[in-house]
């Protein structure tokens, strides 16, 4: 391949907004990208024949049959567009020879959607909100609490964690944080471990990665632990949770509500319209149904710059990653 000759990368489940940057991008990377809205699957695996390196969307599962498809068909990279892993499955990727690396994209975008979750369920925003738009404007039967009032647990404190926990310091409120790697940052949080930190909090916030290890980190045992009254916010994974177990103690009315922009389950319902069709999963249609759980799906990440970042740096890793293989010269 020459020095004037572009890359051919598959991209596979682009919306129409990133199918735009990658138009815009490739070019000056020197890569021609075939596009297309569908998942990646074993059906579609010939799409990238020709391509070393594929990106592929974290909205549905990569099931072994069509990782070992994209092998027969020469792919030796997949990059996701996200920072979660729990689509796909690594350690067997590695084992037909296939590399998986996730993207880096700017963590401010579910930092700021952390924040405001926390605050609108601190403020009963929903049920605010709904009385609203039917033109009833009477104060709410529930008073709000403020931030500095209350004691927040962080639990992960990766580059995400990391950013909440600067926001949260511009509110004076008391931080804990739980990390299996604590950073070393006096004065920004205490960092204690998973069950103190529930137990003393007012409010927990998820920025863990979902992994066996971490799968129903939040099980019926460790809710239970948890203060009379306090809120869940979770912008990690659906899996971190054990939604029947969460939803059993927000019905109890001991807990005083969660917000969730990620649900075990919302798979083939989040991103997709389901207003004529009969919903599945029966734990979102019972959270939905409650006043004190807030619910969204999977947006916390969808910023200008948050895409700008993904988009990109899928491309670039693509490129390293044949650049280390030396199949492409410099």
């Amino acid at each position: 391949m020459t020095h004037s000759e572009k890359a051919h990368i598959a991209v596979y489940g682009c919306g129409p907004d990133e199918a735009v940057l990658f138009r815009e991008l490739a070019p000056g990377l020197g890569v021609q990208p075939v596009i297309t809205d569908a998942p990646v699957s074993e059906a579609n695996s010939e799409l990238a024949l020709g391509s070393r390196c594929v990106s592929i969307s974290h909205k549905t599962p990569v099931t072994h049959a069509t990782l070992r498809a994209l092998g027969r068909v020469g792919v030796g990279y997949i990059s996701t567009r996200s920072i979660g892993y729990n689509h796909i499955d690594v350690e067997y990727a590695d084992s037909i020879g296939i590399v998986v690396e996730n993207v880096s994209y700017s963590p401010d975008s579910v930092a700021d959607y952390t924040l405001m979750l926390m605050l609108m369920v601190l403020r009963d925003a929903k049920a605010i909100v709904r009385r609203t738009d039917m033109h009833d404007y009477r104060l709410s039967e529930v008073r709000g609490k403020e931030l500095r009032d209350l004691t927040v647990g962080v639990v992960g404190t990766g580059r995400i964690g990391t950013a909440v926990l600067d926001r949260l310091r511009g509110f004076g409120c008391r931080v804990l944080a739980h990390d299996n790697h604590p950073a070393d940052r006096p004065g920004v949080a205490e960092y204690v471990p998973l069950d103190e930190l529930l137990r003393r909090s007012d409010v927990v916030t998820l920025h863990a990665p979902l992994t066996t290890a971490t799968h129903h980190l939040l099980d019926q045992q460790r809710l239970a632990r948890m203060k009379d009254g306090a809120l869940v916010i979770n912008t990690g994974r659906g899996g971190l949770i054990d939604t029947e177990a969460l939803v059993h103690e927000l019905e109890s009315g001991r807990l005083g509500g969660a917000a969730l922009d990620v649900v075990e389950g919302e798979e083939g319902i989040f991103y997709a319209d389901c207003r004529d069709r009969p919903m599945e999963s029966k734990a979102l249609l019972r959270l939905q149904e409650l006043p004190n759980a807030l619910i969204t799906p999977h947006t916390a990440y969808y910023t200008d710059h948050a895409l700008r970042d993904t988009v990109e740096n899928s491309l670039t890793n693509c490129l390293t990653f044949r650049k280390q293989e030396s199949a492409w010269p410099d």
